[in-house]
């Protein structure tokens, strides 16, 4: 399609989730031109997110951190995003979009990209109060807020359940369970994932759930929901006895959202749809349907991969391409409540001499099945549940010879085979951005792309879902040996060396410069990558504060000046509340401080309170006031230990079985300013009730009636992992010791910026080989790993306290060089819901009073 001369063409996406980013990302990157200029109707206040990770939103996960992608291309001025704004109709005579703020806007071209509702069953009591679906950050955000309102009123427990055993049923009650409410499933097909697994993987499933304490009935129909003073209060089914409940959610299925198109006279689906060619385009040239609301070849996709497609389909056909859509794979891997479960190709066996290889084993809680071709050579399709890290190896094999015993590739994670050497160039390794095996071995050998990072920019593999990234990594270093490329596992251009090599050699040779370092050990001057590993390094070996010397110049820009930098140029401050406990004193020395200097104060997930809008100069008098009252730096800007969260265990509460709050606070103390390779969360639970939520931690302490169960490798995050299971029913001891052993063989021999739980699994021989080293002293280190410890726990000093006693620390908290008193004009701030926050370029226009001084005053 060629542009009217200069001005652009118009195009109108109507709908604002992923696949609509996907199409707007996609047409930008490759019309280089300018042929296009899009506006994006959003009929949510926010930015296209990340549906997929919405249960991450009870975890403490800022809704923010859910956006998708950069922020840039809503700069971008052929790019226009009209959040809150839905289309209200389409006239396609005069190819306009009527939209709900009364506006109408012409188009070249028109795409529908509006999604699906959430499905409510026809259920007498659907509409009560309490009774809700999970689709949007809104419908998770009102759920939340039910919960807590109703957890204020009811002095018990609370109980919910879900309507629907599929991916979103228990999706919703993984997030009853992050809130701290009973959850119970219920499923009128006789299996949880109908139409992912089997009979064999539903009972496998089934089991594993209901050991994570969630309750499962399926084969039920649920008949009715009644209230009680106008709320939810219980669920009758078609037969069996009723189930009392304070919340409800409908989680059994979606619809396409297709209103718009029907009034429009589109052709729609027999089961709704908008009806689309294999270009994704609908009966009228000039719309285009993409999507869970498109219907090709006669059915709607509700997952994202091929949605992603059809985007990538529709930007090519509007800049003249010839792009079909490549038929949809229905893979699916998800980690569900913690458990792994994963589908793939023709799961069911329902292909004509379909042969199974199963591997079942109840009291490890895995499940996996393999369907061959009846000569047991091709792999036709597979289910694995309990253990799916096959999955991204096997997947890309479907259709093709296996080779040799199928029941090799379903034995335990890390004594499978990989087949990934001989992989064909045309099997799919990513399918949420359809990249081939070929394309990723071409970024390497033609693109000049030299390792994992260079791949995934160029080729988009893994920056989706990211269930293909090992996958991605192993085609990657096989292609570089091949290639006669030495595969280097240096930190940078500067040293040779890895993080866990300079580690050593800094901690065996006594070192305690980066000039000392990079001369014996590297060359040139450093760069943002080694200086902040060796600056962390150093401190993790206890070798002084992190701004003595030279060592400030080595800080990333939070321990610069040890503060969190936000958005909008000024800090956060965050003293550390061990275990979450502290006095009414420290809240009123808090209160009064936030007051005094003009903070946003919140509560954080961690149990911290959080102030906010501080400027650099502020920095030293906040600190001061803090250090006198008792408060130590809580680390919050460093890759260190942030926070041990706790319930109160058998201190008031009545199911709690050990003291978990005093526990928490003897870790925090003992690992405070612990310095590591990435940032370090624990937290210690009473009970096996885990309300501080141990298990999504670096290290998870949970009690039981003998002592404590010590898990490992969690982490929240873009990667969400549950931590595994360490060691059993330790005492206090040991379990402290072998807390201790486990952090510094952690800070010892991870990479830079890796997680606890990326660690865990690349580490040789992985968490069997890491329990044998700290348990059983396998490698002979033991005794090193408790010195190092002790090491840390006696020479611990308060990071800002010291900076206080020392002044020529102190000269570098200044807005100005040239003016150190003079305070940063550009800081504006606007009042909202009692507190200030920085003001939009918006408000800044409309007048939002700035800093001045040591007093903020928000103008109404």
């Amino acid at each position: 399609m060629e542009p009217r001369g200069n001005a652009p063409r118009h195009l109108v996406v109507v709908g604002g989730g992923m696949v609509a980013r996907r199409l707007v990302d996609a047409l930008r990157a490759r019309d280089g031109e300018g042929q296009w200029a899009v506006t994006l109707l959003c009929e949510e206040r926010r930015a296209p997110y990340d549906r997929v990770a919405l249960t991450s939103y009870f975890t403490g996960r800022d809704p923010e951190d859910l956006a998708l992608g950069g922020q840039e291309i809503w700069d971008d001025p052929l790019v226009t995003i009209r959040r809150g704004v839905a289309a209200t109709a389409v006239d396609r005579s005069a190819r306009t979009v009527t939209t709900s703020d009364g506006r109408t806007l012409a188009y070249d071209s028109l795409v529908l990209a509006t999604g699906s509702y959430a499905a409510v069953p026809p259920v007498p009591g659907h509409d009560l109060r309490g009774a809700f679906v999970y689709r949007t950050i809104d419908d998770v955000a009102d759920l939340r807020s039910y919960v807590e309102s109703l957890r204020g009123e009811l002095d018990r427990p609370l109980r919910g359940a879900v309507v629907g055993g599929g991916l979103l049923g228990l999706e919703a009650a993984g997030a009853l369970r992050a809130l701290d409410v009973d959850a119970t499933v219920v499923e009128f097909a006789p299996r949880l994932m109908p139409l992912q697994v089997d009979d064999g993987g539903g009972e496998a499933l089934r089991r594993l759930i209901e050991g994570l304490g969630v309750s499962v009935r399926t084969g039920t129909a649920t008949a009715r929901l009644t209230d009680h003073l106008g709320r939810v209060a219980r669920m009758h089914f078609a037969d069996g006895p009723a189930l009392d409940v304070d919340v409800v959610i409908f989680a059994v299925g979606v619809r396409p959202r297709d209103e718009l198109a029907r009034d429009a006279g589109l052709e729609v689906g027999e089961r709704g749809g908008v009806v689309v060619d294999d270009a994704c385009r609908t009966i009228d040239p000039a719309v285009w349907a993409i999507g869970e609301v498109a219907c090709i070849g006669g059915r709607c996709l509700g997952l994202v991969a091929p949605g992603y497609a059809m985007a990538e389909v529709v930007a090519d056909r509007l800049l003249g391409g010839e792009g079909t859509f490549p038929g949809a794979d229905l893979s699916t891997k998800l980690k569900l409540l913690g458990v792994d479960v994963a589908s793939f190709g023709d799961a069911f066996a329902q292909e004509p001499g379909a042969l199974e290889v199963v591997v079942s084993d109840p009291v490890a809680g895995v499940y996996k099945k393999l369907v061959m071709s009846d000569d047991a050579k091709t792999l036709r399709g597979g289910i694995l549940v309990g253990d799916a890290s096959a999955y991204a190896a096997l997947r890309p094999m479907v259709g093709r010879e296996l080779g040799g015993d199928p029941v090799a590739h379903l034995l335990p994670e890390g004594a499978a085979p990989a087949p990934t050497g001989d992989l064909p160039d045309d099997a799919a390794v990513c399918s949420c951005n359809n990249v081939s095996a070929g394309a990723i071995r071409c970024a390497v050998t033609e693109g000049g792309c030299s390792d994992l990072a260079g791949v995934k920019a160029c080729t988009k593999a893994g920056t989706s879902c990211g269930s293909c990234l090992p996958l991605v990594k192993r085609l990657v270093t096989t292609e570089l040996e091949k290639s006669g490329v030495a595969v280097s596992n240096a930190l940078c251009e500067h040293f040779d060396l890895s993080r866990a090599q300079l580690f050593d050699v800094v901690r065996v040779q006594g070192l305690t410069s980066f000039s000392e370092i990079i001369a014996r050990h590297g060359r040139g001057r450093g760069c943002d990558i080694c200086k902040p590993v060796i600056g962390s390094v150093l401190a993790s070996l206890g070798t002084g504060h992190i701004l003595e010397g030279e060592r400030a110049a080595l800080q990333d820009t939070n321990d610069h000046v040890m503060a969190n930098l936000q958005k909008d140029g000024s800090y956060s401050v965050v003293p550390r509340i061990p275990g979450g406990e502290i006095t009414p004193e420290g809240l009123l020395v808090i209160g009064q401080v936030a007051k005094d200097f003009g903070l946003y104060t919140k509560i954080t997930g961690g149990q911290r309170i959080d102030l906010f809008g501080a400027r650099i100069d502020q920095l030293p008098g906040i600190w001061k006031r803090l250090v006198d009252a008792g408060f130590e730096s809580g680390h919050a800007y460093g890759k260190s230990l942030r926070t041990v969260k706790s319930c109160v265990g058998s201190t008031w509460c009545r199911y709690g079985v050990q003291d978990s709050v005093g526990l928490a606070i003897d870790l925090e103390l003992r690992y405070r300013g612990l310095r590591s390779p990435h940032k370090l969360k624990l937290g210690v639970s009473g009970c096996a009730r885990e309300c501080a939520e141990a298990r999504g931690k670096d290290v998870g302490v949970i009690a039981t009636d003998n002592g404590w169960n010590l898990y490992v490798g969690g982490n929240g995050g873009f990667t969400p992992r549950h931590a595994r299971l360490l060691a059993e029913d330790l005492d206090t001891e040991t379990l402290v010791r072998t807390i201790d052993r486990f952090l510094m063989l952690y800070i010892r021999t991870a990479d830079r910026l890796q997680r606890t739980a990326a660690w865990v699994e690349e580490y040789e021989g992985g968490l069997d080989a890491i329990r044998a080293v700290v348990l059983e002293d396998s490698l002979g280190i033991a005794d090193d790993l408790d010195a190092a410890m002790a090491e840390h726990v006696g020479s611990y000093e308060d990071e800002w306290a010291a900076t206080l006693a020392d002044p020529e620390k102190l000269r570098r908290f200044a807005s100005f060089v040239n003016a150190p008193e003079e305070p940063d004009p550009s800081l504006a701030y606007v009042g909202e819901r009692g507190q200030a926050r920085p003001a939009t370029p918006e408000e800044r226009e409309g007048g939002a009073v700035l800093i001045a001084g040591t007093t903020l005053e928000v103008r109404p």
